[in-house]
């Protein structure tokens, strides 16, 4: 069940060989950049280089926007670079077995390469729409990336640290510290009452319409399930049992991955009780599968591509969506 849920979820697809047995070679991406059959998925802000159409055209199924992945010479050589690994699409522009770079762009090197703004995307807004080989490669270019920006410096030390293993690893070189990519876990739930209602809230940052699944993060020497009673405690005051592991989907805005749970209100807990922290979660409300449709003309619920989406999708339909099917409101 789990693994069907995930394979899914837009975030969760990917068609690329990470090749992680080659990363510590010697030259690795000194060999990579010299090889004219490489491939480079450029990134500027977050955002990646689009081959067709330009992101202010209306997209069909036969029109879909694919990753503009650039040959090495357009590329920058001071660059930030990662090896994400091969192509496993036979579908893709691409042979299956070409190997694929990520390469970070500055202002002034994303304008000489392609000054159309238009033609770069940020993954939430394309993710619905790419392929699984290209929403993968972008996931993944995205979170490693990311993991660069936050560790520049040595955690123990505070000395610079330096790139290796073709850029999965950091290196102190004051006190020989390695640094390793790291994903901060985090929790979903989808709670349902005994009239099978489902809970949704409202987070203090969004306008106050926007309702979603609550979640929270993983604390150290915590399993799973015990953060799902936890955290859906804290926000909402009221007590969760029989925490249910749905799929899991990378969410690298910007360094985690959402484990989807659902979980029933316990049995001496009353559905009224509802208590919203004030700090996180203003709002709290009760849904029937007519009140969420019935809701369409003023609830804003999460975009498709997220978790959250899709777990809500399966308990008002009884299936989830595919990328182009969503029926939520």
């Amino acid at each position: 069940m789990s693994f069907r849920f995930t394979t899914r979820l837009p975030l969760s697809r990917h068609a690329v060989d990470r090749d992680h047995t080659v990363r510590a070679t010697p030259g690795l991406l000194h060999d990579l950049g010299a090889d004219a059959d490489t491939r480079v998925l450029v990134l500027w802000h977050g955002k990646a280089l689009l081959e067709w159409p330009p992101v202010s055209e209306v997209l069909t199924r036969s029109s879909s926007p694919r990753l503009e992945l650039v040959p090495t010479h357009r590329v920058p050589v001071t660059a930030l670079r990662v090896y994400l690994g091969r192509s496993l699409s036979p579908e893709s522009a691409e042979p299956v077995g070409t190997r694929l770079v990520a390469a970070v762009l500055s202002d002034e090197e994303a304008a000489a390469l392609e000054p159309n703004e238009a033609r770069w995307a940020g993954l939430r807004a394309v993710v619905t729409d790419l392929s699984d080989r290209d929403a993968g490669l972008f996931t993944e270019a995205l979170g490693v990336v990311n993991w660069h920006d936050s560790h520049a410096f040595c955690p123990r030390c505070g000395a610079a640290t330096t790139i290796e293993d073709a850029g999965w690893v950091r290196r102190c070189p004051a006190c020989g510290n390695q640094v390793f990519p790291r994903t901060d876990p985090a929790v979903i739930v989808l709670i349902t009452d005994s009239e099978d209602r489902l809970l949704l809230g409202s987070n203090a940052l969004w306008e106050n319409n926007r309702f979603s699944l609550l979640a929270g993060f993983v604390e150290p020497g915590e399993p799973l399930e015990a953060a799902v009673v936890r955290e859906m405690f804290e926000e909402s005051g009221l007590r969760v049992t029989d925490p249910v592991y749905l799929g899991s989907q990378p969410w690298p805005f910007p360094a985690s991955i959402m484990c989807g749970f659902t979980a029933r209100l316990a049995d001496d807990q009353a559905a009224a009780d509802l208590l919203p922290d004030g700090e996180e979660i203003l709002d709290l409300r009760w849904f029937s599968r007519q009140d969420l449709r019935d809701a369409a003309e003023w609830l804003i619920l999460p975009g498709a591509s997220s978790i959250a989406h899709a777990m809500i999708e399966q308990w008002l339909t009884g299936t989830p969506a595919s990328r182009a099917e969503s029926r939520l409101p």
